[in-house]
């Protein structure tokens, strides 16, 4: 009998009594360690959703402030077109119904034409027929001041408030002198109320406007229209405190600042009661003289926004409690839970996100949403309108090109094939479409045109419109191509021809060596058997580097290396060089960057090549700068070579990776060496681009030339 077996068979339940314990600790440890990430979760979460939901949000209020800034513009180009056809003594009648057809949706309420010297005063409503005429027998008060001096001089009011509703008077003088008078009445609510009302922030957002000083021009609750927004929600809701949105209208609305925020409100489309709402808000320019702006807030609850997310997260938690206690001993299956919610809510956030960007794409697309060049000129090619792409590119701002010309934003070279493919539109009446080439700021980009002409009632092309697209990139594309099916095929026939100069290369080099043996070396037979060995040797050594060429595709998947140690490798071997001559070398790395596929030896042959080329195009000294960063476009981590010294020919660009071509002078380059790195780095599966710039007087940016070199990282 075994003396150790009753022992056994007592330890044993205490054994799984510690056991029961530990899983039960590791099950309560599961439970509450779940219930602090989920919690955490949460609150992260709602954190990125709020953020983002006031990003989108400031979108709307953009196509908000965008829609009535336009709307404003329009009435002005009209006041002033109706200004000077009764300056040219049109008919009243005539010419205020015209004006009134074309305002009647822009809430225009009446328009009056008081002309002094003869006592009349004409006045047109946009629903009736006639044009009334009446003697005149007071002027209206001007709200602002006006110089009646001045033609084409337009004044907007502050907002009125009548027992009809709320005003502005827009107001300009007929000519000089001040005896005749325009004033055109628009009814605030009738001007916002039809785009306004159908705003949705989500799903029950909304849009309201103050002026600048504070009263609420728009509101979804008509009880707020006109009153102090400061004391219109105090006098209503006593027991809220509206510090938070207090502070955003003192300090950044009324102050013509944007930016986003939350604050607590007492109403929302019906319902009452304190609620916490996200706020993103933006000036509107209505007049610059006098400065007049508006302030434009989108808002929506911050309940509506995370309670999906926290509905999720709590319904998540409470299936994984559950299964915790059913499977204790099923750890996978708890993976695969959490792995399942976890998916099932990242699939969630996704499809509100999609919803989302539907909703930022519907506004967006009312306000020329276009990421093209496109804009209009008249045939001496003066800016009739430009799209905000092309505005904020050329940084201008609304207004300010109109009436100039091409060369205010082209080049002069650029301004005048423009300027001719406009005359040949209007010439023929036919679209027309060209590539051309722009140098922007010391940067070649590449534009494709289409002009087409734009008919006026009569039929006859009196403006055309440009829309051009930046093509830089393609064209980029398009070279890169040309230049692998070249260097293929001058690599294919630099193998072979590399293979025929092997063979008698190595007759003449042996040769040579057993002639050398038989030689003095003091004798001058010797001396000139060494220049021919140096000379077979060099020869040699251009025949394996086309070789190389060829073969850089041969072993160059299962490498992997440091971009940034690989370069600290290759800086190391040229620094006493730079200080000997003098220039500067600045490194900006990133610190983001992982392995990338590629072999460390022959990346460092093309990095020495591409800095010693940077260093012999600075003779008179300069700057090199060598940066590393990841394109997230193409996902490839990219280092740029940058150097400030003499730039390259146009005419030599497209050849700088042909092998023996060279700039530099006799002696002191084969041609080699960039033709070599091109094939080195392609068979990296990388690519190889260079941009260069001049330095000009006219230009501020500095010249020189940028190689970019791409490699793919490793996954």
């Amino acid at each position: 009998m075994n003396p150790t077996k009753p022992s056994n068979k007592h330890q044993r339940p205490g054994t799984e009594k510690s056991i029961i314990i530990i899983m039960v600790l590791t099950v309560l440890i599961f439970v509450a360690a779940s219930a602090v990430m989920s919690q955490w979760s949460i609150r992260e979460m709602s954190k990125i959703v709020r953020k983002q939901f006031n990003e989108e949000q400031m979108v709307i209020a953009h196509n908000i402030k965008n829609f009535i800034e336009r709307e404003f513009s329009f009435l002005d180009k009209e006041i002033k077109i109706l200004s000077n056809e009764l300056e040219k003594n049109e008919d009243p009648d005539r010419a205020m119904k015209a004006t009134l057809a074309r305002v009647i949706e822009w809430g225009v309420s009446r328009i009056e034409f008081h002309d002094m010297a003869a006592g009349i005063v004409y006045s047109g409503h946009p629903f009736r027929k006639k044009i009334s005429c009446s003697p005149l027998e007071e002027t209206l008060p001007l709200p602002f001041d006006l110089d009646v001096e001045r033609k084409n001089q337009v004044r907007i009011s502050d907002p009125q408030i009548t027992s009809s509703g709320i005003f502005i008077i827009i107001a300009s003088p007929v000519g000089a002198g001040g005896s005749k008078m325009i004033y055109c009445h628009v009814n605030i609510s009738w001007f916002l109320a039809p785009y306004l009302k159908n705003i949705r922030s989500g799903r029950t957002g909304y849009a309201w406007i103050i002026d600048n000083t504070g009263r609420f021009l728009f509101h979804p609750d008509s009880s707020y229209i006109g009153k102090n927004a400061f004391l219109a929600r105090k006098e209503k809701y006593q027991n809220i405190s509206f510090v938070e949105i207090n502070k955003i209208q003192k300090d950044e609305m009324l102050t013509g600042r944007e930016g986003t925020g939350w604050y607590i409100s007492g109403w929302h489309r019906g319902l009452t009661g304190r609620m916490e709402k996200l706020i993103a808000y933006t000036p509107v320019a209505i007049s610059k003289t006098p400065t007049q702006k508006w302030s434009i807030a989108v808002v929506a609850p911050v309940s509506e926004i995370e309670a999906g997310v926290r509905d999720k997260y709590m319904h998540q938690f409470w299936v994984q409690l559950a299964a915790i206690f059913i499977i204790i001993a099923g750890a996978s299956v708890i993976m695969f839970f959490e792995v399942r919610w976890s998916r099932h809510m990242e699939d969630e956030v996704n499809r509100q996100t999609r919803e989302l960007i539907k909703s930022e794409a519907k506004y967006r697309s009312l306000v020329e949403s276009a990421e093209d060049f496109i804009f209009t000129v008249d045939s001496k090619g003066r800016f009739l309108s430009m799209n905000s792409f092309t505005l904020k590119f050329f940084k201008y701002s609304a207004g300010d090109h109109i009436g100039k010309k091409l060369p205010s934003i082209f080049p002069k070279k650029m301004s005048k094939r423009l300027q001719q493919l406009i005359r040949t539109v209007f010439e023929t009446q036919k679209s027309i479409r060209q590539e051309s080439g722009l140098d922007l700021d010391g940067k070649q980009i590449y534009l494709d045109a289409n002009m087409v002409p734009i008919w006026n009632e009569k039929g006859d092309v009196n403006s055309v419109l440009c829309i051009a697209r930046d093509i830089t990139e393609d064209k980029k594309l398009e070279r890169h191509l040309i230049h692998t099916e070249k260097l293929a095929s001058l690599g294919t026939l630099a193998a072979g021809v590399a293979h025929e100069i092997n063979n008698p290369l190595g007759v003449i080099l042996g040769f040579s060596d057993l002639m050398l043996r038989k030689k003095d070396k003091s004798s001058q037979d010797y001396e000139d058997l060494k220049i021919i060995e140096r000379q077979g040797l060099h020869c040699k050594e251009i025949v394996e580097n086309l070789l190389g060429f060829v073969r850089t595709g041969e072993d160059n998947g299962h490498h992997h290396t440091d971009l940034n140690l690989c370069l600290e490798a290759a800086i190391k071997i040229v620094k006493h060089r730079f200080k000997k001559e003098g220039l500067s070398l600045s490194r900006e790395f990133s610190d983001t960057l992982g392995l990338i596929k590629g072999d460390s030896r022959k990346l460092q042959q093309v990095f020495l090549n591409l800095i010693n080329n940077a260093a012999d195009a600075m003779p008179q000294g300069g700057k090199l700068i060598i940066r590393t960063f990841m394109d997230t476009h193409l996902h490839m981590a990219a280092v740029q070579f940058q150097d400030e010294g003499i730039a390259i020919e146009d005419k030599d660009i497209d050849h700088i990776f042909e092998p023996f071509f060279t700039t530099k002078p006799d002696g002191r380059g084969t041609g080699l060496g960039l033709f070599v790195s091109y094939g080195i780095i392609t068979g990296f599966g990388g690519i190889m681009e260079c941009e260069t710039r001049k330095q000009s007087s006219s230009n501020t940016a500095s010249g020189g030339t940028i190689f970019t070199v791409k490699l793919m990282v490793v996954s």
